[in-house]
């Protein structure tokens, strides 16, 4: 989509930034609804939702994790986030255990069947993602992780302090 934008909105020294912030924005969208199809390929592929995957993968690398932890990994509210640990457990893939550091509370770990299929999931993503940047040159490839991941961090801190934009905080 075109930017129609008039600079004489903004001081001068700002349009560059609104220019690029809007630029940024529609790239970034793109990349997200085009990984959000992949993600949704890759893990039907496997039996599993998109959601589910991604509680999988943080079960995988965090546990014994506790259910509110997992929720606030995953941007979701408690009942939500239990009902995809019910569906986990449901197949197998990860199972409720007494938390280590609370006898009274649960936590969720991985079964192997689990950690197996994390496994597969993202052997196939990371191929995926290969595949797409294997003409760019390392130099170029640092770069754009650096760049991701510091945008990954910023766009989550923001998230969780603003809430999403254009929605009123609770």
């Amino acid at each position: 989509m075109p930017r129609k934008q008039n600079k004489r909105a903004l001081p001068a020294r700002d349009w560059q930034l609104h220019f690029d912030a809007f630029d940024l924005q529609e790239a970034l969208s793109e990349l997200v609804q085009a990984h959000q199809f992949r993600d949704r390929k890759a893990t039907y592929r496997h039996g599993v939702s998109v959601t589910q995957c991604y509680a999988l993968i943080s079960v995988v690398a965090h546990w014994p994790m506790p259910l509110n932890k997992l929720a606030a990994e995953l941007y979701l509210d408690k009942s939500t986030t239990s009902r995809v640990v019910d569906s986990l457990v449901e197949k197998g893939y990860v199972r409720r255990a007494r938390d280590p550091e609370d006898a009274r509370a649960l936590s969720i770990e991985p079964t192997e069947k689990g950690i197996a299929l994390r496994s597969r999931i993202q052997r196939d993503l990371v191929r995926e993602t290969r595949n797409l940047i294997a003409d760019d040159s390392p130099a170029v490839r640092r770069a754009a992780i650096r760049a991701v991941a510091r945008l990954a961090r910023l766009a989550s801190k923001n998230f969780v302090r603003n809430g999403p934009a254009g929605c009123a905080k609770e």
